[in-house]
């Protein structure tokens, strides 16, 4: 696999892993304060406390929040920003940066990140090494047992298999459990999930009285009652796949403890005595030569001293009242439902983000036309006139980018005819419309003529979409070493020689691109320049000059053949105005033209930057 690739898959993972685990060792911390509350109530209570806390490792929290964000969230609580929604995530997502890096689906361009590309591989070879000497670790031992068992003779007569009947009424199984006798230096243990067997040790019997044997058998067959192997089943999966992790080997020692003395509790609880019990517990001990396995339910697991001290000393654990019920009732549907919540909350920020057909405007055109266009031309047009918008030769991507102020590479999502279908639009607004626009400032027609263009690709594109910050590569525009060499506009000047406007008069604040490679601005803010740019390289280009006069400007370069097409923007297209010679293929690029020319110079960098993910959108109808 390329390393590059593994490299930016690991980048994306890595956060995702790292959520994970902080968010499991939480739930096992509180899964553990949990326990000390219940100290002195039944080891089965807590026993299911660290059973939950192991399961979690294998079930990520985003998939509940997944399902609580695609729950069908009533619409008018969109607006809706809870203040908790940012705890939540600042806390259960503590490695996700404040941006995501992602791969869009309309463009699958990887961002390489700047991690050196074999430590992704290194790292993977690392967890896989150790997950295989895990697997192969209990491979053996399971391997051990099967054979002890394949070489057991199954009992069909004796005191044991008495005993073993007795008490399976006693305890209510379901169903008989096999009994086998084996040579193997092992002690009594159950062996198997769906069919259980019990492996006795051959000559055991002989070293223990009739009390001891019902005191072990009943133990076993706790075991199975339980499910206990089951269980330790799902914890050596956990073992193995987070092994790396040294919480989750405390929690099978925990869960072995518990099971052990929810065990012993049951025996008990049955009528056997202490003293009988915990000889028992010793003289299997003094028999057996062999350490329990995990893969097989004994009767001398955990730590003997203790568990013989407590045999003997405990009084018979409480039963949960209905205060501590109620704190696990409550325990279980937070750590639940949590997840869920802010599922829902993501999807009314996502909702509150969004752009629907219906969105009220208190501008817009009152009639509008749109057609396909098979010119095949490379010539592109959008202009906003004072009662309308024209444009020719558009695609859907090029209008999103003039109603939504924002460039290609802020679009993620949407169709592939996004980018190659093509449109002309043509749309009047009423005289009252276009008089009240007329005495609205600058920037607050531009504003308005931009909801007006948003309201009309959602009426006849269909077109839905949300906001997201990610952190994408950019560039930052800075003055260059030797300064900048912009010369700033005169103010008032009309410019009777320069570019000019649909109304056949030139004025400030105009820019005009010649196909590809020149481009003419008078009176321009820098904003105008910046906006420019980030169009020519697909990629967000951050003003950090610090200029803030406006400034006429004519710049020259050697497009690159990845960039742009041509200028796309909302900005007003002159007619009958003279066009500067295209450039020459030996030209500069543009970085080192901006500093030549300009006295300007772009850095390359990465950082938040806010783009339009489409949720929807569909082809317009002809009229």
């Amino acid at each position: 696999m390329n390393p590059k690739y593994l490299s930016a898959m690991w980048a994306a993972f890595a956060p995702t892993l790292g959520n994970h685990l902080w968010q499991s060792t939480i739930f096992a911390i509180a899964a553990g304060l949990l326990t000390l509350v219940l100290r002195k109530n039944r080891a089965r209570t807590r026993y299911w406390l660290w059973l939950a806390a192991s399961v979690k490792f294998l079930i990520p929290f985003s998939l509940l929040v997944v399902m609580g964000s695609n729950l069908p969230w009533p619409r008018h609580y969109a607006g809706l920003k809870p203040g908790s929604y940012f705890a939540m995530e600042e806390f259960s997502q503590p490695f996700t940066p404040p941006a995501i890096s992602m791969i869009s689906r309309s463009a699958p361009t990887i961002v390489t990140p700047t991690m050196p590309h074999l430590l992704p591989a290194l790292l993977i070879a690392v967890w896989l090494g150790g997950f295989l000497v895990v697997l192969f670790a209990w491979y053996v031992r399971w391997r051990r047992i099967c054979v002890a068992v394949r070489e057991a003779v199954a009992m069909q007569g004796g005191r044991e298999v008495e005993a073993l009947r007795r008490l399976e009424r006693l305890v209510g199984m379901p169903k008989q459990i096999e009994l086998r006798m084996s040579r193997a230096s092992l002690e009594p243990g159950i062996f198997g999930i769906a069919r259980s067997v019990l492996v006795w040790p051959e000559r055991i019997s002989e070293h223990l009285e009739d009390a001891h044997l019902n005191a072990i058998l009943a133990h076993e067959l706790w075991h199975v009652r339980r499910r206990d192997n089951l269980v330790a089943a799902i914890h050596m999966l956990v073992e193995a796949i987070f092994w790396f992790h040294p919480l989750v080997w405390w929690l099978g020692a925990r869960l072995v403890e518990e099971r052990e003395r929810a065990c012993d509790e049951e025996v008990l609880a049955s009528g056997s005595e202490r003293r009988v019990y915990a000889e028992s517990i010793l003289k299997t001990c003094e028999f057996c030569v062999e350490f329990p396995l995990a893969c097989l339910s004994g009767v001398t697991g955990a730590d003997l001293k203790q568990r013989i001290l407590r045999i003997m000393t405990e009084r018979v654990a409480l039963k949960l009242d209905w205060g501590r019920k109620l704190l696990l009732t409550m325990a279980g549907l937070l750590a639940v439902a949590s997840p869920f919540v802010f599922g829902a909350l993501n999807a009314t920020e996502r909702q509150a983000g969004s752009q629907t057909p219906n969105t009220p405007h208190s501008y817009e055109y009152e009639v509008a036309s749109i057609k396909p266009n098979s010119s095949g031309t490379n010539m592109v047009r959008l202009m906003f006139s004072p009662d309308g918008l024209t444009a020719t030769n558009g695609t859907l991507q090029m209008f999103i980018n003039a109603a939504y102020r924002i460039d290609d590479n802020q679009i993620f999502g949407g169709p592939s005819w996004l980018k190659s279908d093509h449109y002309d639009i043509e749309a009047k607004m009423d005289s009252a419309t276009a008089d009240a626009l007329h005495n609205l400032s600058e920037e607050q027609a531009r504003i308005e003529r931009q909801r007006m263009l948003q309201a009309l690709l959602a009426d006849r594109f269909k077109l839905t979409i949300h906001r997201e910050t990610r952190e994408l590569p950019i560039y930052a525009l800075v003055i260059a070493k030797n300064g900048p060499k912009l010369q700033e506009a005169k103010p008032g000047d009309t410019y009777p020689n320069g570019i000019k406007g649909p109304d056949g008069h030139a004025g400030t604040g105009m820019m005009f691109m010649n196909g590809r490679g020149s481009v003419t601005g008078q009176g321009i803010p820098i904003s105008d320049l910046v906006r420019l740019l980030s169009r020519q390289l697909g990629r967000k280009v951050e003003d950090k000059t610090g200029l803030t006069g406006k400034y006429d400007l004519t710049l020259q370069w050697t497009p690159d053949e990845s960039q742009g097409a041509m200028f796309k923007g909302p900005s007003p297209e002159p007619q009958g105005s003279a066009s500067p010679p295209p450039p020459e293929a030996s030209g500069p690029s543009i970085f080192t033209a901006l500093e030549e020319k300009l006295g300007l110079k772009l850095e390359s960098q990465k950082g938040p930057v806010e783009t339009l993910v489409i949720d929807h959108v569909e082809k317009p109808s002809e009229n």
